[in-house]
């Protein structure tokens, strides 16, 4: 195992990390993207492409992997040249676009895992997923809830993220609902969660939803722990099944 990852032992055999070394990953968004993106590279992931046309903003800082001087830059470049400080050897590949109909086909060819970081503005999120399982390409779903990361994963033999709603209007919300739902069915209400789903809901205005850099964090490690296990055809929880952590007391 090269130096790089020498302390990666243990935890992963040589012919694993040389294995995930050569997965393709596509990052679809850079906000929370941009956490799990570091997250990683850092682990072994180096041939990333970054597709994001937005523009860092200074209400990112407070959970995103960007810095003051980035604000009004490219978030795609940004991240981008970020990773490559890390290591120089990385295939990075950025897209300072947002994803579309026009683009999504192209985009999306000849990666192997992809991460559905994308805003629910629209209905590109869902398009993006179902061109993904036609290529069979299982299709990450992180979310930041604020003091808990979440992860659902899309197979592409299995049933798609509008079983939960095909309307892309407060999917975020959407989704914390069916998580505090599915908690409370088995015993384990999240109260902490439906509280603050309580609170947004009553928030004057379309407001962007809460969230901390705990949330990021987590999600990000739930995301590289799933990809080293799809590329190392480990078993994974797929969807409706989630991976959800928190930082607080239950």
């Amino acid at each position: 195992m090269e130096e790089r990852y020498s302390r990666n032992r243990l935890y992963i055999s040589p012919a694993e990390q040389e294995e995930i070394k050569g997965k393709r990953i596509l990052l679809g968004g850079a906000g929370l993207g941009s956490v799990i993106a570091e997250c990683a590279l850092r682990f072994g992931f180096e041939r990333i492409t970054i597709v994001d046309g937005d523009g860092v903003e200074e209400s990112n800082l407070n959970r995103q992997n960007y810095c003051h001087n980035d604000i009004g830059k490219s978030k795609a470049e940004t991240l981008a040249k970020r990773l490559l400080a890390i290591n120089p050897h990385a295939e990075i590949e950025y897209h300072n676009v947002m994803i579309s109909y026009e683009n999504l086909s192209e985009l999306i060819e000849g990666h192997d895992i992809a991460i559905n970081a994308l805003d629910f503005n629209s209905d590109i999120p869902f398009a993006f997923d179902e061109e993904c399982k036609r290529r069979g390409i299982p299709i990450l779903h992180p979310y930041n809830f604020g003091w808990a990361g979440f992860l659902t994963i899309v197979s592409p033999h299995g049933d798609p993220i509008t079983t939960i709603s095909d309307n892309p209007s407060g999917f975020e919300l959407k989704m914390a609902n069916y998580v505090t739902r599915y908690c409370a069915s088995w015993q384990n209400p999240k109260d902490w969660l439906q509280d603050i789903i309580e609170q947004y809901g009553k928030e004057i205005g379309i407001m962007p939803p809460p969230q901390l850099s705990v949330g990021s964090w987590i999600a990000a490690g739930y995301c590289v722990n799933t990809m080293f296990r799809l590329s190392t055809s480990k078993e994974v929880r797929f969807f409706p099944k989630y991976y959800l952590s928190s930082s607080v007391d239950e």
